[in-house]
């Protein structure tokens, strides 16, 4: 049976076998190539602890244990060390050269350069001894004829103390770098040694954890793996891993002892944000000898721990303040096939190694059960969890979002205590923006919670805050800059540096009464001249601020041009409409100054252009993500594109989309976010359709539906004048706002309409005589004589106002005193039910 004794750098595995005669086999195989090259042989049967080859595969390091204790007692071989350590030369086999003979346990594990880098003259080997230190060794070696390699006979070769009096040590291949603990009063001290390619090394992390590490055993983790010591040290050592992350994450995983029977205590110490959580699981009925060590793995975005036969806990390494977003399995939900025993050691990312079998295993997290367990969950903190956990980890694939949409679309109701739209929508944004721009994951929200009063049924999670580890490197980039920038927004208070839309909301509530002057302005004059409209009125803000909205919005405009581009050019399933929401724009204007100003306080080193650039690329995501759910909920219930016409009624497909497009409106107005253009109108064309009178009207005077001038014009032209029809047409034109209503009332030849035009332009001119008399004689009257004198006076007066020049609007001059006139007349003879002619 083959056995898996290392792995090193780049990827290779190192592994023996016993052949039929009782020798001892070392062979590599390459993951990348699917190959296997056959090192070495002993001919006799040994139990290798520790090997290790270097980069060129020209020498191999091996410990392993000449004799057992049986063997020693039995054979008086008092005086022949237990423990041999042997450097061979493997191309070509010719020398072999102790490197240790001594009783006590010895660990090998070359240094490997940079990958790409040229072969060496000079290999470095660490090692381990279970007397607790570390050295060095320098082996310097001669090529010679036909790639053979040599070491060069010098007598001792060169060696240094790496560190000393360590209770626990562990090795990271992928990155050269040595985690080590050593005891430090009642408490114990994590550091860590960076190896470099230019052959030196530096002590470049210290942080204090609050870990018992008194009488323990000596651990170590990723110094090959040998299960049968591993068991016997198990029960007397810290059973501890370290995770790193690309995001600059850095977690300490410890298994803790607990005094009460079925409960299983870890914690895991965050020590890139400040702060460990201690979790403490009660488990089902189980036998005392089945519980063991829990084990630990690394999924980059994600650490797991993981008690086969009881639980898996997935924890979010780059959010793990709520603990909503850590995903915590039960069950058949927490079985992992082929790893049904804890002696698991994670040797990279989205590893796992079992080390009692042996066997390495890739790890991943399954989308398809991932989906399905989104699909069940009955709870709010386990929905929420595999939300999260599939848009951060399968970073948007098409399918994915369609079935999470589905889910949404299923489930708005069951939320309670979360909105899964908003969920939706800002980690969506935040794992398609953070990706392009470093630190910008620290400004972005991804979460619309502030804070979670759930809990996780039978986990109890406590947390404390630490201190933050102390780093000391120059010009080191990748992992350990971001580190540093990461312990940077711990100190200055990492959760305000996340840009919040409860800012957004109070300045546009503040706007809410400039906005509607804004609005009525807009319909008056041109967009690009309001400038000057506003600079003119005195207004509680500055003239620059509000010029600053108004220039943000213009670019708004440009977005959503750009966006109405593009959904016009694809196939055109959702009937959204090109039109302008000028509210939306100046929501969008505020959002965008807020956030601009945001990001250059704290992203000042990336430049202006480049955050204009991220804000415009956050709009239109925001945007197109708004459209992906109305598109695929339009898919699903099978509506075609032209449903916003009105002279039937809405199905029950229609209905159920106009709730979720309800429920959209809601998360976007608790984001204080902006709708894609045409929302709003086919918003009201479905609830005409769907919704009885009645209702329709409550929609629209609480804001839930807004009147909008491209359904408002279509609704008047389009509907016949029945009974039924004019009290809807009524009741819309009833609603409009004063600029709106000028522009489409036109759009209605109906008396009802007619006499409500004629009152406002009567109210209009009256309004603006204000205390002026008439000066000239009355004029002659140019329309049929009428024997009811106020209607007389009241069109000669209006008459002339008239003839001062005095208007509403140079658009609307069939308006004037003889409509009025006329208007009232067919208005008192329809009343008296008499024929007008």
């Amino acid at each position: 049976a083959l056995y898996v004794v290392n792995v090193e750098r780049n990827g290779k595995i190192i592994y023996t076998w016993k052949g039929n005669q009782r020798n001892t086999h070392i062979g590599l195989y390459d993951l990348q190539t699917k190959q296997n090259e056959h090192l070495y042989m002993f001919e006799k049967d040994l139990h290798i602890i520790s090997c290790s080859v270097n980069n060129e595969r020209t020498l191999l390091a091996v410990s392993f244990c000449q004799y057992t204790e049986e063997e020693r007692a039995s054979q008086l071989l008092q005086s022949v060390s237990k423990y041999l350590t042997l450097l061979i030369e493997i191309h070509p086999i010719n020398n072999v050269r102790v490197l240790k003979a001594v009783d006590s346990c010895v660990r090998v594990q070359f240094l490997y350069p940079d990958e790409g880098r040229n072969s060496s003259t000079e290999s470095r080997l660490l090692l381990v001894s279970e007397d607790k230190y570390i050295e060095q060794f320098d082996i310097r070696v001669v090529a010679e004829e036909e790639h053979k390699v040599v070491i060069q006979k010098s007598g001792q070769l060169p060696r240094a103390k790496v560190v000393d009096d360590l209770v626990w040590a562990q090795w990271d291949m992928m990155e050269q770098r040595l985690f080590y603990i050593v005891p430090k009063e009642s408490k114990s001290t994590l550091r860590c040694v960076q190896f470099y390619p230019d052959e030196n090394f530096n002590s470049i992390l210290e942080s204090h954890l609050d870990i018992a590490v008194n009488d323990t055993q000596l651990k170590l983790v990723n110094f090959g793996y040998d299960y049968c010591q591993d068991q016997d040290v198990a029960s007397k050592s810290l059973n501890l891993q370290v995770f790193t992350s690309k995001a600059g994450g850095l977690c300490v995983c410890c298994s803790l002892a607990s005094g009460i029977p079925h409960e299983i205590m870890y914690s895991i110490y965050f020590l890139h944000k400040g702060y460990n959580k201690t979790f403490t699981v009660s488990l089902e009925r189980t036998e005392s000898h089945q519980l063991k060590e829990v084990a630990f793995m690394n999924l980059d975005y994600y650490v797991a721990a993981y008690l086969p036969g009881q639980f898996l806990h997935l924890l979010n390494i780059q959010h793990p303040d709520l603990l909503c977003y850590s995903l915590f399995l039960t069950g058949e939900d927490a079985r992992i096939d082929t790893l049904q025993n804890c002696s698991i050691r994670s040797p990279w990312v989205s590893t796992a190694l079992d080390c009692e079998a042996g066997s390495l295993y890739d790890v991943s997290i399954s989308e398809s059960a991932l989906l399905q367990f989104l699909q069940k969950s009955k709870r709010d903190c386990e929905r929420l969890a595999a939300l999260h956990c599939a848009l951060l980890y399968f970073q948007h694939t098409e399918d994915l979002e369609m079935q999470i949409i589905r889910w949404i679309s299923e489930n708005m109701s069951t939320c309670h205590s979360f909105d899964p739209i908003q969920e939706f929508i800002i980690a969506s944004l935040y794992c398609r923006m953070c990706p392009e721009t470093q630190n910008l994951d620290k400004l972005l929200p991804y979460t619309s919670l502030h804070d979670w009063i759930g809990v996780v049924p039978g986990v109890i999670c406590a947390t404390d805050i630490i201190s933050l580890p102390v780093l000391e490197f120059q010009n080191s980039k990748g992992f350990w800059e971001k580190l540093n920038s990461n312990l940077e927004s711990v100190k200055y208070a990492e959760p305000h540096l996340h840009y919040q839309s409860n800012v957004l909301r109070r300045e546009w509530r503040n706007l809410s009464e400039e906005v509607r002057s804004i609005l009525f302005g807009l319909l008056f004059c041109s967009f690009c001249d309001f400038c000057l409209f506003t600079n003119q009125r005195e207004e509680r803000r500055t003239t620059a601020y509000l010029r600053n909205i108004f220039e943000n919005a213009k670019k708004y405009v440009l977005v959503s041009i750009i966006f109405t581009i593009s959904y016009f050019a694809q196939a055109r399933l959702v009937p959204l409409f090109e039109e302008e929401d000028y509210q939306q724009q100046l929501l969008m204007g505020l959002m965008v100054a807020q956030l601009k100003d945001h990001l250059m306080r704290h992203l000042q080193y990336v430049g202006k252009k480049k955050i204009d650039q991220i804000v415009l690329d956050y709009v239109a995501n925001l945007l197109n993500l708004v459209h992906r759910i109305m598109k695929e909920v339009w898919r699903r219930y099978q509506l075609h594109s032209c449903v916003f016409c009105f002279d039937e009624r809405g199905s029950a497909g229609e209905f159920a989309v106009f709730h979720i497009m309800s429920r959209i409106l809601e998360a976007a107005n608790g984001m204080c976010m902006p709708l894609p253009p045409g929302f709003h109108t086919l918003h009201l064309g479905l609830g005409v359709r769907c919704l009885p009178l009645h209702t329709l009207l409550h929609y629209i005077d609480n804001g839930i539906l807004q009147l909008t001038e491209t359904c408002v014009r279509k609704l008047l032209k389009d509907l016949d004048d029945t009974e039924q029809n004019e009290k809807l047409k009524f009741s819309i034109v009833m609603r409009l706002p004063e600029a709106l209503g000028q522009k489409v009332r036109q759009y209605w030849n109906h008396p009802i309409n007619a006499n409500l035009i004629a009152r406002k332009y009567v109210k209009f001119l009256l309004e603006k005589l204000g205390n002026r008399q008439c000066s000239r004689p009355i004029p002659e009257r140019l329309s049929v004589p009428v024997e009811f004198l106020p209607l007389n006076y009241l069109t000669n007066v209006l008459a002339e106002i008239e003839n001062q020049g005095v208007h509403p609007c140079e658009k609307q001059d069939h308006v004037n005193a003889r409509f009025v006139e006329e208007t009232a007349l067919k208005h008192t003879m329809t009343l008296l039910g008499l024929k007008y002619s």
